[in-house]
């Protein structure tokens, strides 16, 4: 009998030892969304996946209410609803992310249908922003960017004109034109997935990757 007990005891010991190794060596599963999951994958490629790392400063991510879908029935809706210039659609979310780790580290891009023009900055602004070329206008500070780009659909639609707005983390300073860049790259994305999605036809003018830079803040 003693011998059967040491032998069950031992045999529980050594279950235990392989179950300890075991929890060991299974590291924990990564939290929160990749590059290619967060808002639809709309930075997937590899120059938007760099920059919406180095915004947030993190690998993964957390939604932050993305209405993705909504702001797409919008689009369409205005789309084929008779336009006035006093009508002024208002801007759904398209895409809300945080850093999976510090959520104070966070980005919003929004898209709407807007009139007519000039899309470029105010005059008064235009020294305190940087602009690129895409789209009609593509402009940015170190928080906040625009990027306006034409959307052709099909009758009875009426040719669009889409703005992509997008709002960087608090803090960064003003005079960080690396940080300008990141945003529009990820405002020009999110416009391109746009007008993928949308099913616009023929030349939008959006840039591919990154926006090159047309002029610099002085």
């Amino acid at each position: 009998m003693r011998s059967a007990l040491t032998g069950i005891g031992a045999a529980v010991a050594v279950a235990a030892l392989l179950t300890s190794c075991s929890d060991k060596q299974a590291p924990a599963a990564p939290q929160g969304l990749t590059t290619a999951e967060a808002c639809g994958g709309f930075a997937k490629e590899p120059a938007a996946a760099a920059a919406l790392k180095a915004v947030l400063g993190d690998e993964r991510f957390e939604d932050d209410l993305s209405k993705p879908e909504k702001a797409l029935d919008r689009l369409r809706d205005d789309a084929a609803a008779p336009w006035a210039d006093s009508y002024r659609p208002l801007p759904v979310k398209y895409c809300g992310l945080q850093s999976a780790e510090e959520v104070s580290r966070n980005l919003k891009i929004e898209v709407n249908a807007t009139g007519k023009g000039p899309y470029g900055p105010d005059p008064k602004l235009a020294e305190k922003v940087t602009s690129y070329t895409s789209g009609l206008a593509a402009f940015t500070s170190s928080g906040l960017g625009h990027v306006y780009f034409t959307c052709h659909l099909k009758a009875p639609a009426h040719e669009t004109v889409v703005e992509t707005t997008i709002w960087g983390p608090a803090g960064v300073e003003e005079t960080d034109l690396a940080q300008r860049t990141r945003l529009i790259t990820l405002a020009n994305a999110a416009a391109r997935d746009v007008s993928a999605k949308l099913g616009c036809e023929g030349e939008d003018g959006l840039a591919i990757g990154v926006p090159a830079r047309a002029s610099t803040a002085s």
